[in-house]
């Protein structure tokens, strides 16, 4: 294993001396650093995006496969594509990560922490991915304390589809299908995704499978020179397989259980530009809803969760003289938990920020603060700022200082399943928000399309995380009121744990020296670790946080017309289950191959070759993950 990343970094030196100094073109855009659009290298954050072209050359449908090439970035999936699974960005947990989907927040309100599950968002109609690692709370509020993660679907002036199959009886079809004009654009998206998977549950022989349906849309209406009419919604349904556990000593066993998920979002606004001022305004929703099934029960539904989220939002950009600007926003949003009965319950937050910056040629700087007023917590402020200075030969340097603020979350405040009962008995009302102070600096050197190479270091305190106790077998006055309520006659309280701290390097380098071969590689060291001074857990590893992540890939236009082929690799040290770190999870090495053929300018056909050693790297202890497998399919543009 070890040589073959010597290999590859071998590989890549040579590129990088071969690369040619041909002009470069111009940086790509971004909305994560401000809120508004801006290059890339404008910002003093860390931000990468993946380009639709990016999509199409790794290929599936797994958006955590492709995403997993981005520094910083690791995961954690009980069992195969389809089952759950949440994604750790410098360390951070998973609710930390702010997703949105063409600007609707998906964190998932239904769910104990918040979290978006990214077994639900596969790439069939996406047209791009930006990913800001580092707290950007200051422009994206509560969430934003561990990263951005902006998707975008397509908008195209035309038809596409594709459709793919392999092994495990999966298949995927997807067609985006668009007209454009001068005054509006609208376009539409559909897709179909199913796998006969393989056993969650590493010790179990029953396949666990996946399915998901999904339609989008989007559009745009020009009403006046600057001025347009902006919506758009998405909905998909899946229904998820999944395994039980064990009496004896809770690990995954085969059971027939299954969950059915259905996700609504939408949104519909005002757009206007100008030399002056730039504005956005919109109201948005979000709904999930989760129900769990036992099909050998005499009432197959057990039980479900639901929760949405409504959003009204303001936000613009101020264009100053002398190179400044002033992005600024208010925003009110209201989430409720809709199964709680009468009186659901609901939470109010709102919000307003203001980032003042000043964007030169060679030098760019930027301040802004922000102040969320909770209906329980009252004010809390928040404070950011970045730089980016250009130095000679071809260098940049960046630096961030940023601060979270994160309130517990409906589900840590009350039971959705009993009624609009307050935990108050529990301490629940006592919780207090999570806060946090990220800081970072990094070096770049060179530009993304010829040899590109970042060095970034950060670090992010934690203090206030909120974390579960299982009152199993407990007795206390705290532990008897919950087992009272709780499951099969046992609960859990939901504690303040205090401190934690995540700190690393991450290294980026890509050489393209020639238009038919390019090169990239990027890797993380992480240290993330318990430092609530007098627990149990002090200086202990947080869980599922590899040490080390490593990701590789080359793509090779070959001298045949049309032909393409590519390989990745992906590779994660060991890390530990569980916060006592009593449970080792081990690393390795995962390997495709890719191939790709234009039959026409309008048809090609692909194939792939996932996990080409047949390695199993688990993210869940106790938990399957797919082995090797092949696909092949096809894509049509018109």
């Amino acid at each position: 294993m070890r040589s073959s990343f010597i290999a590859l970094s071998f590989v890549l030196a040579l590129t990088a001396q071969a690369a040619r100094a041909e002009e470069s073109e111009a940086a790509p855009i971004t909305v994560l650093a401000t809120g508004s659009e801006m290059p890339i290298d404008q910002s003093g954050q860390a931000i990468a995006v993946i380009s639709t072209a990016d999509l199409d050359r790794l290929q599936g449908t797994d958006l955590v496969r492709v995403v997993e090439h981005l520094p910083g970035v690791a995961f954690a999936r009980s069992g195969g594509i389809g089952s759950q699974t949440s994604l750790f960005v410098r360390g951070a947990n998973a609710e930390h990560l702010l997703v949105l989907v063409d600007g609707v927040r998906l964190n998932d309100v239904s769910s104990p922490k918040g979290a978006n599950d990214f077994a639900t968002l596969q790439t069939g109609g996406i047209g791009s991915i930006e990913l800001l690692r580092g707290s950007n709370s200051v422009v994206w509020g509560s969430e934003a304390i561990g990263g951005v993660l902006a998707v975008t679907t397509r908008e195209i002036n035309g038809v596409e589809a594709s459709a793919e199959g392999g092994s495990h009886g999966t298949f995927s079809g997807n067609a985006v299908a668009g007209l454009a004009g001068d005054r509006g654009a609208i376009s539409l998206s559909g897709g179909y995704d199913r796998t006969d998977g393989v056993s969650a549950a590493r010790a179990g022989t029953e396949p666990d499978g996946y399915e998901q349906w999904r339609v989008a849309g989007r559009g745009r209406v020009d009403l006046a020179p600057g001025l347009s009419v902006v919506a758009n919604a998405r909905y998909a349904r899946s229904r998820t397989d999944y395994d039980g556990y064990s009496d004896i000593d809770f690990s995954p066993v085969d059971g027939p259980f299954y969950q059915i998920t259905r996700q609504f979002t939408a949104r519909a606004g005002l757009r206007y530009r100008s030399d002056i001022v730039d504005l956005d305004a919109g109201y948005s929703l979000s709904d999930t809803r989760r129900d769990n099934y036992d099909p050998t029960s005499a009432t197959p539904f057990q039980y479900g969760f639901a929760g949405r989220s409504q959003r009204a939002e303001l936000t613009g950009r101020l264009h100053l003289p002398q190179n400044f600007a002033l992005d600024f926003g208010a925003d009110s949003e209201r989430q409720t938990l809709p199964r709680g009965g009468a009186g659901s319950p609901h939470s109010r937050l709102n919000s307003a920020h203001a980032l003042l910056g000043w964007y030169g040629e060679r030098a760019q700087i930027a301040a802004g603060l922000r102040v969320d007023d909770h209906n329980q917590y009252g004010s809390a402020w928040t404070f950011g700022a970045n730089a980016s200075v250009r130095l000679p030969a071809d260098l940049r340097l960046r630096a961030s200082y940023g601060e979270g603020f994160r309130a517990p979350t409906l589900y840590e405040l009350y039971d959705p399943t009993i009624g609009n009962v307050a935990y108050q008995s529990f301490g629940f009302s006592a919780l207090r928000p999570e806060r946090s102070r990220s800081y970072e600096a990094g070096l770049e050197w060179g530009s993304r399309d010829r040899v590109f190479a970042a060095i970034s270091l950060f670090r992010r305190d934690t203090r206030n995380l909120i974390d579960y106790f299982s009152c199993y077998g407990v007795n206390t006055p705290a532990c008897d009121a919950a087992n009272a309520v709780g499951y099969f006659g046992y609960g859990g309280i939901y504690y303040n744990a205090d401190r934690a701290r995540a700190e690393g390097i991450e290294l980026e380098w890509a050489a393209h020296p020639s238009s038919t071969l390019a090169v990239q590689m990027n890797a993380t060291l992480l240290r993330a670790r318990d430092r609530n001074k007098g627990g149990f857990n002090f200086g202990k590893d947080l869980p599922r946080r590899p040490f080390a992540t490593v990701t590789g890939s080359i793509d090779w236009k070959t001298p045949l017309a049309g032909l393409s082929l590519g390989a990745d690799t992906r590779f994660r040290s060991e890390s530990y289950n569980d916060a006592g770190n009593f449970t080792r999870l081990p690393g390795g090495m995962i390997a495709d191959l890719r191939a790709s053929y234009a039959l026409t300018p309008k048809v090609e056909v692909y194939g792939r070759v996932e996990n080409l050693f047949d390695a199993y790297v688990p993210t869940v202890a106790g938990y399957n993950t797919w082995g090797r497998a092949g696909f092949a399919g096809v894509r049509v543009r018109y």
